[in-house]
């Protein structure tokens, strides 16, 4: 047995660490936890600036480098791959490529988690919503398949790994801020845009994100760390990072980014459970 501190956080893609939870993972790193990350692609779809790809071959390789500077900021002792595809977003061809994420048998992906899991043996465990945030197909995938490698880690006939089993303790989702994202749906038609085309290629949907309730059992003040986020943010330039501006969507992000909230997955709340402020405590 050990006392020692351990955090792991699986994700999608590049610059979810940052713009998701950064805040969370750069504030338990400065507290002395292990902080890790799993990370299922590489982000390899989607447009990047000609400039940006100079000394790069191929946005994979460019988006990689981005994350590894996002992890040094933030303190991250550990960056994995499971060296899946890129799906991009829901109804796209890049959902049928055949490494596709989003493409993948569950258990298959689950297994990859399982071996990462044991690996590092992570008291604490974080990843998306159920709807992945802003229901991108990777987001929901891996966060499927995160739920099914915390139930099964523990289980020495799930994987053939040959790694030591291993349950860890607590089970968190990520989830967007709500009162932002209802704010951003009344406000933006006010400003001519449509909130059912957001994002820079007008292919995220605000309207039923905003709808969507999950339940707020934990709250992390991030404001010690604020700057560390911003920072490993700017590292991820080839997705907008640096660059928030001062624009009336960035005032009502930074109005909510003192604190970053989960719903707690495992083990089951409680009714009448007070909100969480330290996964350790």
């Amino acid at each position: 047995m050990t006392d020692k501190k351990v955090l792991l956080a699986i994700l999608a893609h590049p610059d979810d660490e940052s713009f998701g939870m950064g805040g969370t993972l750069a504030l338990y790193a400065s507290r002395g936890v292990e902080v890790h990350l799993v990370c299922a692609t590489r982000g390899e779809v989607g447009e990047v600036a000609p400039e940006l790809l100079a000394g790069f071959a191929s946005i994979a390789q460019l988006r990689e480098s981005e994350l590894r500077c996002a992890a040094g900021v933030l303190g991250l002792s550990g960056v994995h791959f499971l060296d899946y595809r890129d799906s991009g977003m829901a109804g796209s061809p890049d959902n049928d490529h055949p490494q596709a994420l989003a493409a993948q048998p569950l258990d298959e992906v689950a297994a990859r988690v399982v071996g990462y899991i044991r690996e590092i043996q992570p008291q604490v465990v974080l990843t998306f919503d159920p709807i992945g945030g802003y229901r991108h197909p990777d987001h929901i995938a891996i966060q499927k398949a995160t739920l099914r490698a915390f139930e099964q880690a523990g289980n020495p006939a799930f994987s053939s790994d040959h790694l030591p089993v291993f349950t860890p303790e607590r089970l968190y989702f990520h989830k967007m801020p709500n009162g932002m994202l209802k704010l951003a749906v009344k406000f933006l038609p006010l400003i001519g845009k449509d909130p059912h085309k957001f994002g820079s290629n007008g292919d995220i949907d605000l309207v039923p994100i905003a709808e969507a309730s999950f339940p707020t059992n934990a709250r992390i003040d991030i404001r010690s760390v604020l700057k560390k986020k911003e920072q490993a943010g700017a590292c991820h330039a080839s997705q907008g990072g640096g660059r928030m501006g001062g624009g009336a969507v960035s005032f009502l992000m930074r109005l909510f980014s003192g604190t970053e909230v989960f719903m707690r997955a495992y083990p089951p709340v409680v009714t009448g459970e007070k909100v969480e402020r330290d996964f350790y405590a």
